[in-house]
Order: C-alpha cells, then sequence, then structure tokens
C-alpha cells in the first residue's frame, strides 16, 4: 500500500483508507516516508500495538486511529527505550 496522507506525525492514512496511530516511541522512524513509499500491515505480536506498519526501511508499531494506547505500558516501554 501507499500512504494516502500522513500530515499529523502520530497519525498515517494510507491509500485502502485505514487510519493507524503511531506509537510514540517509534515516530522518528516514520520520517523519511513519503506518499510512494511502499508500506506494509502485518499484526503485531506485542502487548503495546495491534499492528506493524513496515516500510522504507522501518518497523512501527501502530493502532487503529480512535484507539488510545495503553498509558501505563506506553510509559514503560519509554522508559526502556
Amino acid at each position: 500500500m501507499k500512504i494516502r496522507s500522513h500530515s499529523e506525525s502520530h497519525i498515517v492514512e494510507l491509500d485502502d483508507g485505514s487510519r493507524w496511530r503511531i506509537f510514540p516511541g517509534d515516530l522518528d522512524l516514520t520520517l523519511n516516508w513519503k506518499p510512494e513509499t511502499d508500506i506494509v500491515v502485518m499484526p503485531a505480536d506485542d502487548d503495546l500495538s495491534s499492528h506493524v506498519l513496515v516500510g522504507g526501511d522501518a518497523k512501527v508499531r501502530v493502532i487503529a486511529d480512535g484507539e488510545s494506547w495503553p498509558v501505563r505500558e506506553v510509559k514503560s516501554a519509554l522508559k526502556e527505550g
């Protein structure tokens, strides 16, 4: 898939209409994403995110837009680096 919109740093919309909220600790990995970047959506195998977006040499954790990150788990993950 391609990126339709990435105007907000923490939200990416793909050309299939799906919108994803990017994990705060992974935002820097998306800085090089362009509209022509090929993105693959895959189910996640962790407790924080439901899916991962893979593209442009980056793998970022995401949840569907409209969902909320579990605050305690996010704080813990960000502390661990």
